[in-house]
């Protein structure tokens, strides 16, 4: 596939999460969008859905085989998909990225920032943190900043 016409379906990938388009990301995902490529900020779609808290589409993309612990880079959209998911309180995302091999200990930033619990329980959503508890999660002290 041409790059032109991969940038293209991942531009149309990232407007159908937008959209919570589940059916839309299915079609294209099979008419060849990569599900883990990042827009041109470096947003990727993985870290999208899990913000948004699109679960079926999250399940849709590591079904694809996006790898669930991939940072997204996007200026405002740095982080992991588990992060996102956790910090918003978006529970079915979080189950969904743990069933499909999220780790529940991972730091952002590159394994220096703060961690799926971190962000529950920073910002209060403890349905979230009683879900990554129960997955193996365990308090790393909260560094100073956060992502």
């Amino acid at each position: 596939m041409k790059q032109r016409q991969r940038k293209k379906l991942s531009r149309h990938l990232a407007d159908a999460i937008l959209e919570a388009d589940a059916a839309r990301v299915k079609a294209l995902l099979g008419a060849g969008a990569d599900p883990g490529l990042g827009d041109r900020d470096g947003t990727t779609p993985l870290y999208l859905a899990s913000v948004q808290g699109e679960a079926e589409i999250a399940r849709l993309l590591t079904e694809a085989g996006v790898f669930p612990d991939a940072e997204s880079g996007g200026v405002g959209s740095e982080g992991t998909p588990l992060c996102a998911a956790a910090c918003w309180g978006h529970t079915e995302t979080v189950r969904v990225l743990l069933a499909h091999g999220a780790d529940p200990n991972l730091r952002e930033d590159g394994g220096t920032g703060w961690a799926p619990l971190d962000w529950a329980n920073h910002a209060s959503r403890p349905e979230a943190a009683e879900l990554l508890i129960a997955a193996g999660a365990h308090p790393t002290g909260t560094p100073s900043g956060g992502s």
